[in-house]
């Protein structure tokens, strides 16, 4: 092995506790500025909430990054893609503390988030091979299609992640749990140099609960766009682990797609925030909202179980239509119990 333990932990170390020491420092920031959430019809939380999260997640992940940087790499390719993954984050966190402070329109984050995909991929950050399920053949394929399947998937995961960040905590710890799956995952195929990477995304998600989960002191805001988009581009960088991350994230990925569909089917806009994501309705029945965030912690730990210890590419996929579908019959069933 390459990697030492004493960078393993001095990884993870450095992402946790530079979270911890600066989120104090974005509460303050927040309360003088006045960046704060109010309840409102979408979000139901007592008081005034910090919502600029996102404040100490990046420097935190760019120090702990920058420690691995004396590690020994066997592909020459492994450093260019690094770097591809701190520009391209760098440019959607600056892009969530200007939401943060002037709450930018949509279309501009969107083509913020776009931007920063074309960075990543500029720096070789890009998917361009996937394994068929049904022949368990490895296809390749051209730019043509490189390039809009990596800027769908990026802009995807951020997209996903931002939506999820409904209740304290939520979004972040699925986010951290997801982190964990693609490192052992990467742990496992000796992928050791790369496993960094999740492994710091870990600790910046740890450090940032102890502020985060119920009752939260401070939101993600724009911090979530680059959660989600972290998580998206380490799943590339891990030798496209798309297929890992996806089966993790599916539960939220199907909510949003759902709720998109809705929002269309209805004449509202898709980019339009209400309450008819999972989150919301199971609260909007009384829910608690730990009871909701440890229910989505456990499906999220055990798809990611699955992801790691079912080896057939055709089982995982069929696993993904079943959850699919149960999870559409569900949203289905309690949108139609709302509109009653």
């Amino acid at each position: 092995m390459n990697v030492s333990s004493w960078t393993f932990v001095q990884v993870f170390l450095i992402a946790a506790s530079g979270v911890l020491l600066l989120t104090p420092l974005a509460i303050r920031v927040g309360k003088r500025l006045n960046l704060v959430a109010i309840p409102d019809g979408r979000r139901k939380h007592i008081g005034h909430i910090v919502r600029i999260g996102g404040l100490g997640l990046y420097p935190a992940f760019l120090a702990a990054t920058i420690a691995t940087l004396g590690v020994s790499r066997n592909d020459p390719l492994e450093l260019t893609r690094l770097a591809g993954v701190l520009l391209s984050l760098g440019l959607v966190w600056v892009l969530g503390l200007l939401d943060d402070r002037f709450e930018l329109p949509a279309w501009t984050q969107t083509l913020g988030l776009v931007a920063a995909s074309f960075v990543a991929i500029a720096f070789k950050v890009f998917i361009e091979r996937f394994n068929e399920p049904f022949t368990d053949q490895q296809l390749v394929v051209d730019w043509y299609l490189m390039v809009p399947i990596t800027v769908v998937w990026l802009m995807g995961m951020a997209g996903t992640v931002n939506l999820l960040d409904g209740l304290d905590g939520l979004a972040t710890g699925v986010v951290g749990i997801s982190s964990l799956v693609l490192f052992i995952h990467m742990l496992r195929l000796q992928q050791y140099t790369v496993s960094l990477l999740p492994l710091a995304l870990l600790g910046c998600c740890i450090g940032f609960l102890v502020f985060n989960f119920n009752p939260a002191r401070i939101f993600l805001g724009g911090g979530a766009h680059m959660l989600g988009f972290a998580l998206g581009a380490v799943s590339i960088v891990a030798g496209a682990k798309v297929a890992s991350a996806l089966l993790v994230l599916w539960v939220p990925i199907i909510d949003v797609a759902w709720q998109i569909y809705r929002r269309w089917r209805s004449g509202k806009s898709p980019a339009m925030g209400d309450r008819g994501h999972l989150h919301f309705r199971l609260q909007d029945m009384g829910w608690p909202q730990r009871r909701i965030v440890l229910l989505y912690y456990g499906i999220t730990a055990l798809l990611g179980s699955i992801a790691l210890l079912v080896s057939s590419a055709l089982l995982k996929f069929g696993i993904l239509v079943v959850i699919g579908l149960v999870v559409m019959a569900l949203l289905a069933f309690l949108t139609q119990r709302s509109q009653s």
